[in-house]
């Protein structure tokens, strides 16, 4: 077929080419037919008017004779003052081909005669209709005849390669049946053909036969390792194409614990530290492209590693094992992976990217020891600065540094940050959607270590709330906010804080959170306390509790991430809250998710007959924020509409 195709190329390339020179030749002829006529007719007019004069000329008879003839197209007759004395014309449209030519090689000319006596001018121009005709005449006839040389081979070739084919196929199927019928008795698949079955087939067709036979030999031992193919497939990562934590288990036994040689390297856990914080503020789209970044990263690094493996064994964490690499060189790999994030970061407006806990391994190591010293080791990476690493080393725990060291850095790294009341403080405004609509601008914390390091924001806040620590750290982000919002005039503008539900719940957080917003009932008026939905649900007596309180000294409370539980609407009627914040969840991909366009119509109308105002966070995009505005939702927060910013 190919042969085929390649046979009309060439023909249609040789069409065109005698098309080309045909048309050329008959174009060249037709100009110098012209040529030859128009000189004829100079010299037949100059040489009838050479010894004439005006007198001499009967004028009515010429131009009786001119008006009957066709050789003229125009004719003038003009005395020696330039004067016209007659005139006659005669419209010849030369054929549409003719005309084509004509116009292009300006064949057609105005031409000019005098006598001797200067006394008589003529202008006049041939009319070479006959010479047109004959012209396209030609070139139908050059386009017929090498149409006709173009053709007659494409279709006799279109019959002879069926013919071909047809016995090609024949010679195919009868092969394919002898070789079906010599592995009938042999369960394993033969090598080759029987030469002798293929002599009436042609000699030429074994060679390609027993290829054939070679390669589906080979497939036959494929089939034997598909199940392990699938397996594989299984334990693949779906975002990054990495292998998940079943691979990980499976190559770590095999190759590590189980190993039949001695073996020894180093693991390195990296966790992304911002996943939560993109997934809740901009949405899993941006959280699934944040987690390609840093497997892209790690990926790029560990390669330069000999026989490194790299696993995603969990949404946030990557293992990576480097065989034969000591801790001295790993090292330089978490030096590697800290400046690759700390770009990134900066590129991408981030406030951290991931922290790397190292440690190394040998034979017969048990994976859970091993695991739980990583981890060790992350909690101290997460405790110095954003992006950093730790390398644990079976030194530090002969010393008596054990697992619980992690913790006990945290703890202080949080003290210090309450102490010495390092944290910065930013804000996102939500957008009200009506004129009427009141809205706030939402603030969020940053924290950074004594040496004025930024320390990963979900991390710090996760590990406060680990070690009981959280009620202190919304006590210290309150006061920082109130100062701010006092020393920089801001007192009339209103403004959200976020509380965790450990601090909603203390009786004795709230009495202190009573007292503390009575101080500044100017300001107190104007603020509004985020709790997230399922928090409120963990203790509903407390929570209430929390926002009577709340409504008491004249702030006001937003449920935010709402949706994600499966609160009850009359437990949300009995909270009164002033606000609801629909979870990010559902505004991901929201133009074309008609069930979460229904649920946010159904909570906007059940807000709004309580007079609750409803809130979208996690806009990216401007057609979800047109799906929200169509959805009669009160304000949008996101990084579509604004990133965070400096108070």
């Amino acid at each position: 077929m190919a042969a085929f195709k390649k046979l009309i190329f060439i023909q249609l390339l040789a069409w065109l080419a005698l098309m080309a020179a045909g048309s050329y030749f008959i174009s060249q002829n037709f100009d110098n037919a012209i040529g030859n006529a128009q000189k004829n007719a100079q010299a037949t007019v100059e040489q009838y008017i050479k010894n004439l004069s005006a007198t001499d000329i009967p004028i009515e008879n010429l131009k009786s004779t001119l008006n009957v003839s066709e050789t003229f197209s125009s004719f003038t007759l003009s005395d020696y003052q330039g004067t016209e004395v007659f005139s006659v014309s005669n419209t010849h449209e030369l054929p549409f081909l003719a005309q084509f030519v004509q116009s292009n090689l300006n064949s057609v000319r105005l031409q000019y005669a005098t006598n001797n006596n200067a006394d008589i001018k003529v202008a006049f121009k041939l009319n070479m209709t006959h010479l047109g005709e004959q012209f396209q005449t030609y070139f139908f006839i050059l386009f017929t005849i090498s149409t006709l040389l173009t053709l007659i081979p494409i279709l006799l070739m279109k019959t002879i390669v069926k013919n071909i084919n047809d016995n090609v196929y024949m010679a195919v199927a009868d092969a394919i049946d002898i070789y079906i019928n010599q592995n009938q008795l042999d369960d394993d698949f033969a090598t080759q053909f029987d030469p002798s079955q293929l002599e009436k087939l042609g000699k030429n067709l074994v060679p390609s036969f027993n290829r054939l036979s070679y390669f589906l030999k080979n497939k036959n031992d494929d089939m034997k390792n598909a199940a392990h193919s699938i397996k594989r497939e299984a334990y693949k990562d779906g975002v990054t194409s990495l292998g998940n934590r079943n691979m990980f288990v499976d190559y770590y036994e095999k190759n590590i614990e189980n190993a039949e040689v001695s073996t020894f390297g180093s693991l390195a856990l990296v966790r992304c530290s911002e996943l939560q914080s993109i997934n809740q503020s901009r949405g899993y789209q941006k959280g699934d492209e944040y987690i390609k970044a840093v497997a892209d990263i790690i990926k790029h690094i560990s390669g330069t590693y000999s026989n490194s493996q790299v696993f995603r064994v969990n949404s946030s964490d990557f293992i990576i094992i480097l065989p034969n690499t000591p801790l001295k060189e790993a090292e330089r790999f978490g030096e590697n992976l800290q400046s690759r994030f700390t770009q990134h970061m900066q590129n991408q407006e981030l406030t951290s990217v991931a922290n790397t806990g190292i440690v190394g391994y040998e034979k017969a190591k048990p994976l859970g020891e091993l695991l739980s010293i990583v981890d060790n080791a992350m909690s101290m990476a997460q405790s110095k600065q954003v992006n950093a690493w730790h390398v644990q080393r079976d030194t530090d725990l002969v010393n008596n540094v054990s697992a619980g060291f992690g913790n006990q850095n945290w703890r202080k790294v949080i003290n210090e940050v309450i102490e010495s009341k390092s944290v910065h403080l930013v804000i996102q405004n939500i957008m009200p959607l009506g004129k009427s609509i009141k809205a706030y601008a939402e603030i969020q914390a940053r924290f950074k270590t004594e040496e004025k390091q930024a320390l990963p924001t979900a991390s710090f806040l996760a590990m406060a709330e680990k070690l009981d620590m959280a009620i202190e750290i919304d006590k210290l982000i309150i006061d920082s906010s109130l100062e701010k919002i006092k020393s920089s005039n801001l007192s009339e503008k209103y403004f959200g804080l976020n509380i965790t539900p450990s601090s909603a719940h203390s009786d004795q957080f709230m009495i202190w959170l009573e007292r503390r917003l009575l101080k500044d009932t100017h300001i107190t008026s104007k603020l509004i306390f985020e709790v997230s939905e399922f928090g409120l649900q963990q203790n509903i007596k407390a929570s209430k509790r929390f926002i009577d309180m709340v409504h008491r000294v004249g702030a006001r409370v937003t449920v935010e991430r709402f949706g994600v539980g499966l609160t009850s609407f009359k437990f949300f009627r009995d909270l009164k809250p002033d606000f609801i914040k629909m979870d990010a969840s559902y505004t991901r991909g929201l133009e074309d998710d008609k069930n979460n366009q229904y649920f946010m119509r159904l909570m906007v109308d059940l807000a709004h007959r309580i007079g609750v105002s409803v809130f979208a966070e996690g806009v990216e995009s401007q057609e979800e924020k047109h799906i929200v505005e169509t959805l009669c939702l009160d304000g949008v927060q996101g990084y579509y509409i604004e990133k965070p910013k400096d108070i």
